[in-house]
């Protein structure tokens, strides 16, 4: 078999495993290996040390795996369902929603390296990559012909918009890279996703105007110390406080800037039918945000498992849930957010409880905040408090 009917053998089983998209690049050195220590050194990774250590690691694909040739991308698409806005509900961000996309993926992932000996006649060097190894994922995808870097620093793919997900196969095979197939001899046609690697976002700059915190700094530019996604996911303290009343309802993640794009909104919204939600996570569709701030541990693991939000810390979901109320202007939220803030064991989850009644206001509010002041140890609590205590007017 030549190395394009390989290639091509190697696609057809992807695409018969579920995967929307596969791209083929090679294992060489990314390319935007400089721009990357770019943005670090700009600082935009805020508090993600973990992207500063292995910075080499990330843009040469053969340090996960010596004598890699071939890295194959793949992407599904996760749905694009829009999010509830009643009064009371948290929001969780698109992919979120459903089943651990890292599970599913990596089980696809598998059964597809398991197939390369029969496909290559010989053994197969391969290696499992989902958001789990230092790889520069979207230059892979981009390399692999599966879309084109959109100004909200997306990977955008043409039909499925930026509402998708990525996992990737290094092989030690050398296959033709997806950029560079032309008909000819051995190959039977160009693939036509191909195509859809040039830039398309010409004048548009809706992602850039609706991103709530002003993250995107520039065209493809995202400064995650203010992206709302980091602060509700990554960022393990505090939420910077100026930048709390625009976080709105978002208890986990943002969709703000891919909702604005034109490509999402023609883009299909049937996602994988493996990534729907598992039953135990149904309420991720439309969190109560008051059952989300006092929600116990048991509770937390019960409710989180099988989803991508396992890894989230209970104290961190908790202190989103009360940022979210504190926004939501809603006074019968007072006593939950007393009973966080005289009561939670974390003292990060008590600091945003007296933020929340700070900006909700009103007597009891103030009645709450004085209490805790009189009998509240933690510095950075005591902090809280008093900022809030002074918005509240008491």
């Amino acid at each position: 078999m030549s190395r394009f009917a390989l290639r091509e053998s190697i696609r057809s089983a992807a695409l018969a495993l579920g995967f929307a998209r596969v791209g083929f690049a090679p294992a060489d050195e990314v390319a935007t290996r400089a721009a990357f220590r770019t943005w670090l050194d700009a600082g935009h990774a805020g508090a993600m040390a973990y992207l500063h250590a292995r910075v080499d690691e990330r843009a040469r694909p053969r340090s996960l795996l010596p004598g890699a040739r071939t890295v194959i991308t793949v992407l599904v698409g996760h749905g694009a369902a829009p999010a509830p806005t009643a009064a009371g509900v948290g929001v969780v961000a698109r992919y979120a929603r459903g089943a651990d996309y890292h599970v599913v993926l990596h089980r696809r992932l598998r059964r597809l390296a398991q197939a390369l000996p029969r496909l290559a006649g010989g053994a197969v060097g391969w290696r499992i990559a989902v958001d789990s190894a230092p790889l520069l994922e979207r230059a892979l995808a981009h390399a692999g012909g599966l879309g084109f870097w959109g100004k909200n620093a997306q990977l955008i793919t043409p039909g499925l918009g930026s509402y998708t997900l990525l996992g990737e196969l290094l092989v030690d095979l050398d296959l033709p890279p997806d950029q560079d197939a032309r008909p000819g001899r051995d190959d039977a046609a160009r693939p036509a996703h191909v195509r859809a690697t040039r830039p398309r976002c010409g004048r548009c700059r809706a992602c850039l105007d609706a991103c709530p915190t002003g993250a995107l700094v520039q065209p493809h530019v995202l400064d995650a110390r203010r992206c709302i996604s980091y602060l509700t996911i990554e960022l393990a303290g505090a939420l910077p406080r100026e930048l709390r009343p625009a976080v709105g309802a978002r208890v986990f993640g943002c969709d703000a800037c891919q909702e604005a794009c034109p490509f999402n909104h023609a883009a299909a919204a049937a996602g994988d039918p493996d990534l729907a939600p598992p039953p135990n996570a149904a309420w991720l569709a439309a969190p109560s945000l008051l059952d989300l701030l006092a929600v116990r541990a048991k509770e937390h693991r019960r409710l989180t498992r099988g989803t991508a939000l396992w890894r989230h810390r209970r104290a961190l979901l908790q202190r989103n849930a009360a940022v979210a109320l504190g926004n939501s202007g809603d006074r019968a939220a007072v006593g939950p957010l007393g009973a966080a803030l005289h009561g939670s064991r974390f003292p990060l989850v008590r600091g945003h409880a007296a933020w929340a009644l700070g900006r909700l206001g009103g007597a009891a509010a103030r009645e709450a905040l004085a209490a805790a002041r009189r009998t509240e140890a933690d510095p950075t609590v005591i902090d809280e408090i008093g900022a809030a205590l002074e918005e509240a007017g008491g």
